[in-house]
């Protein structure tokens, strides 16, 4: 192995590999590795994925090839795009992840790969390559394999065996964005995979729980994600919101990333010409945490006559602001799900003042000690020494807008996304 060649090549496959955002390490644990195994998720190291918990774990994120047989049109890997294209061998990705491993570089490997002859073959090769680090080099560190949809239910079931997570990107929401700009990919195909999958999941799951003392096979324990592109289409926010909504209730994703359309070069005329806001892409992630954790509904977080979030609110205080009949809100009698569509309320802080009420009542300066954003919260809630004053959704707004300050910073950091 050249070591020249081998950078150059590192140099065009890393770069083509950043255009994935559904690379993150949360929900994984250790693997138990014989004698001699190396890695782990459990340690600390180079900052580029956080965990739940708060951990940094740094990954090798690659493509195998940026050599595609496709021609999504939003892609700078497509067929007909004019970039340099490079190959890893199997043999290559292993020894580039052990060597940055033992280096302390990484922690663990992010694999995608551009559809190489097929994607039986494609997915041979990421399997393998998994496989090989598994079985012949105990590497106990984390693994994130991109899994092709259209390979056999064999190929994915394998890849589960050797990785701690798998994606299936959808890319788009609806199958119409996909005939408009990836004809080759079909979202029931995409979808019906990933429920293949989450049976896989939840079957080992259950019997880990079963038989919690043997010795049973692992299969992708951090779960699946997907990435939806963002501002490349005339997509809504709620028909964005909807699919996740679907994705997390039907194959039970772990997470649906958001990624910003990008403008790449020689693209498509009936491509947009600029980025997509990075505000656009923030919102979502907002929004999709309300799904995840508050228990709001994607079709409670836009309206019919704005399909959009609105760009300068977070989306739980956008919905505050439209149904002011739900508040305000006594925080020393409402109930947890109350609580939690509160602005400014987080549920740790909410789970913290359940707990501190059932010994005495809460005031104004016990949420203070909480650290809760007062300036947003007080003007929707009562407690034993404060009763808001009755305001109008506009007057609501001016008074639990961003500050200034705020507002420049996050235009400063929107402008900058574009010049990335």
């Amino acid at each position: 192995m050249h070591p020249v060649e081998i950078a150059a090549k590192l140099a065009i496959l890393a770069d083509a590999a950043k255009y994935d955002a559904s690379c993150a390490s949360s929900g994984a644990k250790g693997r138990r590795a014989g004698p001699g195994g190396i890695g782990s998720t459990e340690g600390t190291g180079i900052c580029h994925s956080y965990t739940p918990d708060g951990r940094c774990v740094s990954l090798l994120k690659i493509l195998l090839t940026n050599v595609c047989v496709f021609d999504c049109a939003y892609c700078i890997n497509r067929r007909s795009s004019d970039v340099r294209r490079a190959r890893f061998t199997v043999g290559e990705v292993v020894t580039l992840t052990l060597d940055f491993y033992r280096r302390n570089y990484i922690e663990g490997l992010f694999l995608s790969s551009g559809i190489i002859r097929d994607p039986d073959y494609t997915m041979e090769q990421l399997v393998e390559v998994a496989r090989t680090l598994r079985q012949d080099h105990g590497f106990a560190g984390y693994i994130h394999l991109k899994a092709i949809p259209d390979a056999s239910p064999e190929l994915l079931d394998e890849a589960g065996r050797w990785a701690d997570r798998l994606s299936l990107n959808v890319e788009l929401p609806t199958q119409e964005n996909l005939d408009q700009l990836a004809p080759e990919k079909k979202l029931v195909q995409i979808t019906g995979a990933m429920g293949r999958m989450a049976g896989r999941i939840a079957e080992a799951k259950d019997d880990a729980a079963r038989r919690p003392a043997a010795a049973l096979p692992v299969f992708a324990p951090a779960g699946q994600s997907t990435q939806m592109i963002v501002g490349a289409t005339d997509a809504s926010d709620a028909t964005i919101l909807n699919t996740a909504s679907e994705l997390y209730a039907g194959p039970a994703l772990r997470r649906v990333y958001y990624s910003a359309f990008s403008p790449i070069p020689h693209s498509a005329g009936h491509l947009p010409s600029k980025p997509a806001p990075l505000v656009r892409e923030h919102r979502l992630y907002q929004a999709d945490w309300l799904m995840r954790y508050y228990g709001f509904g994607a079709a409670e977080l836009t309206t019919a006559e704005r399909p959009n979030l609105d760009p300068s609110l977070d989306p739980k205080l956008a919905w505050a602001l439209r149904n002011r009949d739900r508040f305000p809100v006594d925080v020393n009698r409402a109930s947890q799900e109350e609580l939690l569509r509160v602005p400014g309320l987080g549920a740790r802080n909410v789970k913290r003042i359940i707990a501190a009420r059932r010994w005495h009542r809460i005031r104004t300066e016990d949420l203070a000690r909480l650290k809760i954003p007062m300036r947003r919260a007080l003007p929707f809630l009562v407690t034993a020494d404060h009763t808001p004053t009755l305001l109008d959704a506009a007057g609501l707004r001016d008074r639990t807008a961003p500050s200034r300050a705020q507002t420049d910073l996050f235009d400063q950091v929107t402008a900058a996304h574009g010049e990335l």
